[in-house]
């Protein structure tokens, strides 16, 4: 037997067991769980699955859940794209410290997100007395902790840097050229941007919108923090741990059940993904 047979049976061989583990791995790690939710969410049958995930704390869990997502997908796309045009495409001071502060999310627990937020526009923040002025100017009861907004502030905090971190390694790796011969040609920076800049990102535009949708959706410890009520406030992750933390068996399946909502979501969002990512691969 030759060495070049030896080192082809050898690789063969480890190929073939980093094969196995891995995907006893994923099928421990990750497929056997995900399948004991959908198993333990109809373990009362169809009909108590259908009636856990229409009440009316569920319903409202679930609007609270995609308007913060809204919210946060559309500004973070916007501000993602200027953030990442900027850094890409202009120089200036400051420069290194602006693109450290994108990745602060990344860094930060979500739980201390929440607290910040908590001591910045709470009874005790310093930003209390503005909005207690605005309230009494205009008549109005505009609250950020414990309501809406905060949950939409907070969302939107955790899921900044996706968008724009998916697009600056491929504006990077595109280059200036084609905008600088358009800008000697006379075009605009809007046309260049429209024309030029804005089709070279759309994949992973895409990709890091995915991305920040996904994140956003199973967002738990900072909206935790700025969210008290129930039926009100509370999104989906906090309504499954309501539920969960019930300790009944109905409001365990239950939690299940809700769960199930969120993990049907998350893969309809991975095939999307895939599919996006398919496409960016064949373009480049």
């Amino acid at each position: 037997m030759t060495e070049q047979v030896k080192l082809e049976r050898r690789k063969k061989i480890t190929k073939i067991i980093l094969v196995t583990v891995t995907v006893l791995f994923i099928f421990v790690m990750l497929v056997v769980p995900l399948f004991s939710v959908m198993a333990s969410s109809l373990k009362e049958g169809l009909g108590f699955y259908l009636k856990a995930i229409s009440t009316s704390y569920v319903l409202s869990a679930l609007k609270v859940t995609l308007i913060a997502t809204v919210f946060a997908v559309v500004i973070n796309t916007f501000f993602g794209i200027w953030t990442a045009w900027l850094l890409t495409r202009f120089s200036f001071k400051g420069k290194q410290v602006l693109a450290t502060l994108i990745d602060i999310p990344f860094s930060i627990s979500p739980v201390i997100v929440g607290l910040a937020y908590l001591m910045t526009f709470g009874r005790l923040g310093w930003f209390y007395p503005v909005i207690r002025w605005f309230n009494e100017i205009f008549g109005t009861n505009v609250r950020i902790t414990f309501a809406i907004p905060g949950v939409v502030l907070a969302t939107i905090f955790v899921t900044f840097p996706y968008v724009s971190r998916e697009i600056i390694p491929v504006l990077n790796a595109e280059g200036k050229d084609e905008e600088e011969a358009a800008a000697l040609m006379g075009a605009s920076g809007f046309t260049i941007f429209r024309k030029i800049t804005l089709p070279q990102m759309k994949w992973s535009l895409i990709y890091g919108i995915i991305l920040c949708t996904a994140r956003a959706l199973g967002e738990f410890g900072a909206v935790n923090a700025l969210s008290k009520t129930r039926g009100e406030t509370f999104t989906l992750p906090l309504e499954i741990d309501a539920l969960y933390m019930s300790g009944t068996d109905s409001s365990i399946t239950s939690a299940f059940a809700v769960s199930s909502i969120l993990l049907i979501i998350a893969l309809i969002i991975l095939f999307a993904r895939n599919i996006v990512e398919h496409k960016f691969k064949k373009l480049h």
